[in-house]
């Protein structure tokens, strides 16, 4: 097992960063620290793209401190753990999600909820305790404390597992906590992106009926034949619709673009629950009448705590659950920022780091 180094000298790192609002990324040095005592550093293998990357470095949700390495669906292989490590070591295959850092001792943190800490800290984009700011898996290498890095599973492929880490807990989270994991139960998922297309999968695995909700009809065979999803859903037509009101248990809402609830709470039963778990970055309009007419709830979730992270990984495992992706090199980023916009990926982009970042 290798040990924390003695010194503090930080550790010179590559990788690809937004140094303003027009979101274009391009190559960029900086520092990780030096291993601590409680600290696993790994090589970056892979590093999904996910939405609110599109975001953060275009300053959607004014909150982005420029420059900024984005990336929070981290895998890679250990290279040196700190002193104190006891959950892994060098060689064990690994990742992180969207956080790594919190303050240990509040409520939700005691509760396996790192997530909704009030000082959680996030991966890229942050301020860490020693008052330095995070960077995130557009990188050649992560060093995080140990509590909040992940085991991967042998059997799960580190490509296509890098979206499980920041997609797959976004939407199994929820099934989990608004009790919509009971077979039989009937699930609406509405679009079918990179958490869309992972929510049917962890649905079906779980022994729902899935239906999903979009406005595409060319996404019906993709849906059905390749995800197996139960049935398929355009949003746009009212008449099919119309016929699938008051039908669902529950309904994971995926889209990050402004849309109309009013339809989807429609398609609710009775003590129906629409969760929301995409971020548009407008106001959704919300009326209270259709909520009392049937005891709906419409409720949140973001990610989850470290623990259920990992169960989620254990389940995927089992399952043979992946992210369906488009491994990309780290100089088609921008590209891929492009098409992301567009929704033109199936259905999750990868950055193949190992292979194509280079030091410059």
């Amino acid at each position: 097992m290798a040990m924390s180094p003695k010194n503090e000298h930080p550790v010179r790192a590559f990788g690809w960063a937004a140094t303003d609002s027009s979101g274009h990324l391009s190559p960029f040095k900086f520092s990780r620290r030096a291993t601590g005592e409680k600290d696993v550093t790994f090589k970056v293998l892979y590093c999904g793209i996910c939405h609110s990357d599109l975001h953060n470095v275009k300053n959607e949700w004014g909150i982005t401190s420029y420059p900024v390495v984005p990336g929070h669906e981290i895998v890679g292989v250990v290279t040196e753990v700190g002193t104190k490590v006891t959950k892994f070591k060098v060689g064990d295959k690994v990742g992180v999600g969207c956080m790594v850092g919190s303050c240990h001792s509040c409520a939700n943190c005691k509760d396996h909820l790192e997530n909704y800490c009030p000082k959680m800290i996030l991966t890229y984009g942050a301020k860490y305790y020693d008052g330095t700011t995070t960077y995130g898996g557009y990188s050649d290498i992560m060093v995080s404390d140990e509590h909040f890095v992940i085991k991967i599973p042998d059997n799960v492929p580190l490509d296509g597992g890098a979206p499980l880490l920041c997609a797959g807990i976004t939407v199994y989270s929820p099934l989990k906590y608004y009790e919509l994991d009971k077979v039989g139960t009937h699930l609406g998922v509405v679009g079918l992106g990179g958490l869309g297309h992972m929510a049917v999968k962890f649905a079906k695995a779980m022994g729902l009926k899935v239906t999903v909700i979009s406005t595409s009809p060319n996404k019906k065979k993709e849906a059905m034949d390749h995800l197996g999803a139960d049935a398929f859903l355009v949003s746009r037509n009212t008449e099919e619709m119309e016929l699938a009101m008051g039908t669902m248990d529950g309904i994971i809402d995926t889209v990050s673009a402004v849309h109309a609830l009013l339809p989807l709470i429609g398609l609710l039963k009775t003590n129906g629950k629409l969760v929301m778990v995409g971020a548009p970055e407008k106001p959704l309009e919300l009326l209270a009448f259709p909520l009392l007419m049937g005891r709906k709830i419409v409720g949140g979730s973001c990610i989850g705590g470290i623990k259920e992270t990992q169960e989620m990984i254990d389940f995927a495992a089992k399952h043979n659950i992946v992210a369906d992706i488009e491994l990309i090199p780290m100089n088609s980023v921008n590209t891929a920022m492009e098409r992301l916009l567009k929704a033109d990926v199936k259905y999750r982009f990868v950055i193949d780091i190992a292979s194509s970042l280079k030091p410059f």
